[in-house]
């Protein structure tokens, strides 16, 4: 046996590639929805001997079942704490045609994909990065009257971590019941582990999808994104900051990330509470129920009405990528987009393209140094394309914008934690709030502007300008696009 294996080791394992490359195709012909990811994927199995395979194993398989935990839930998550009577959704209406006549298609569409109806009586304030987030949060984490929810991407062990940590040790010793969710791969990002910390000090805290375990190592790609806060079930944040110096400017990080956070008051957090319900019974097994957990919540003194919008690489795929698709179309006047990262699929270029060849003025915001260079150099096409059709492309001043922003005609906007890129459409669990506001929108618009001010334009002459090596590495970068 020793002997034959000696010689005939070398076509053992070339017959082992093949069958590994032949089970890849297979499963990316019948699972993979878009023609350009099979090609990759089938490629790089066949063309990178058990690296392919291996990869496409940890990286390929996207799809995960929560659906059980879903329908657990459903009965015992209130969906929203004022239903709507037929009379205020009459009103909805008038006051949506009022607002802007394209957005009543948009409406249906969202209740369509999601489920729920806009609710109304919100008020959302916007929070320019960690230093204006940060005491906010805190602060409401040390008048919480029973409980904390907070989950988070990347919560980190430095000097602002340390704050959540003492505040939210501070809540549990006043008798505040306190759950905590960190993404697993996010809670890695420093030394010590968050997680552990705050494990040491008896805090209720689970991770997402650790990747340690084996069972769940098959989904390593895909992430929880999230950021969401909510205090007595009734006072809700959310938007793109993670927990980590680097968002709090006025501490001089080395790193800093500029990020735009919200502070939601009113009915749609319950939406925020039924995402964070159904996160945690999936992580920790733990099913939060009762008045206790999801308290009434009356209309706050705003006027925005908002709807929450959670997506994922479940039975939740593609809502984003919908909703996105529809407020392009929706568009009568102008659409505002400011992305960190931004590698959007074919159907969204072609609809901003169209958007912009139908005399709609489109806006796209990037930062000038982006964090993943890779990202950026995979994105060169693209933007040569939609700016071929009209679009304009826009790069911030530093340091690095973290900012995920859609405004469209002054009227609709789009906050919440998803980039304009195939792990956030895909891959993460993302959390948005599509919100239908004059007044907030306006406000959004301006802080786009003065991205936009201190910014430069990309032209065309630019892109056609670039090296022949330039042009060769962002060539090479795009065809990593699927992947990233």
């Amino acid at each position: 046996m020793i002997d034959f294996l000696n010689t005939y080791w070398p076509y053992l394992l070339a017959c082992l590639d093949i069958c590994l490359a032949i089970a890849v195709t297979l499963h990316a012909v019948l699972y993979k929805p878009e023609t350009g990811t099979v090609i990759a994927w089938v490629g790089l199995a066949w063309l990178s001997p058990f690296l392919g395979p291996i990869a496409y194993f940890f990286l390929g398989i996207n799809r995960i079942q929560r659906k059980a935990v879903t329908l657990k839930l459903g009965e015992k998550i209130p969906p929203e704490s004022i239903p709507p009577t037929v009379e205020e959704d009459y009103r909805l209406r008038d006051e949506l045609l009022e607002l802007c006549p394209g957005l009543l298609g948009l409406a249906e569409l969202g209740k369509n994909v999601t489920g729920k109806t806009i609710l109304r009586g919100n008020s959302i304030t916007l929070l320019c990065n960690g230093d204006d987030a940060y005491p906010e949060m805190l602060s409401e984490i040390n008048k919480a009257e029973k409980s904390v929810l907070l989950l988070s991407y990347i919560f980190d062990s430095d000097p602002v971590g340390d704050q959540f940590l003492e505040a939210l040790k501070a809540a549990q010793k006043r008798g505040i019941e306190v759950r905590i969710l960190v993404d697993s791969v996010g809670s890695d990002y420093s030394k010590p582990n968050m997680v552990e910390r705050l494990r040491r000090e008896d805090l209720n805290v689970s991770k997402f999808l650790p990747t340690r375990k084996l069972g769940l190592f098959r989904y390593a790609n895909m992430r929880n994104h999230r950021k969401i806060l909510i205090v007595d079930g009734r006072v809700g944040f959310t938007g793109g900051t993670n927990i980590r110096v680097g968002h709090a400017l006025k501490m001089n990080p080395k790193t800093p990330v500029q990020c735009a956070h919200f502070r939601l008051d009113g009915p749609v957090v319950a939406h925020l509470r039924e995402v964070f319900a159904i996160d945690w019974a999936f992580a920790s097994g733990e099913i939060l129920e009762g008045d206790f957990w999801y308290p009434r919540i009356a209309r706050s003194e705003g006027f925005v009405g908002a709807r929450g919008v959670s997506s994922g690489p479940d039975e939740e795929l593609d809502h984003m990528s919908v909703v996105i698709l529809g407020a392009i179309s929706s568009a009568r006047s102008n659409i505002r987009v400011v992305s960190p990262y931004f590698i959007p699929d074919t159907a969204i270029v072609k609809a901003l393209n169209v958007a912009a060849l139908r005399g709609i003025g489109v806006d796209i915001v990037l930062p000038s140094n982006n964090n993943m260079p890779i990202v950026e150099w995979a994105s060169v096409m693209q933007l040569q394309e939609l700016i071929e059709k009209g679009c304009r492309v826009h790069y911030s001043a530093p340091p690095f914008d973290h900012t995920k922003l859609m405004v469209i005609d002054s009227a609709w906007s789009l906050i919440g934690s998803t980039n304009w890129d195939p792990r956030s459409l895909r891959l993460n669990f993302e959390f948005n709030v599509e919100c239908y506001s004059k007044d907030l929108a306006i406000q959004l618009e301006d802080y786009i502007d003065e991205k936009i001010a201190g910014g430069r334009l990309l032209t065309l002459k630019q892109i056609e300008g670039r090296k022949f090596p330039v042009r060769l590495r962002d060539g090479l970068a795009r065809l990593a696009s699927p992947f990233l």
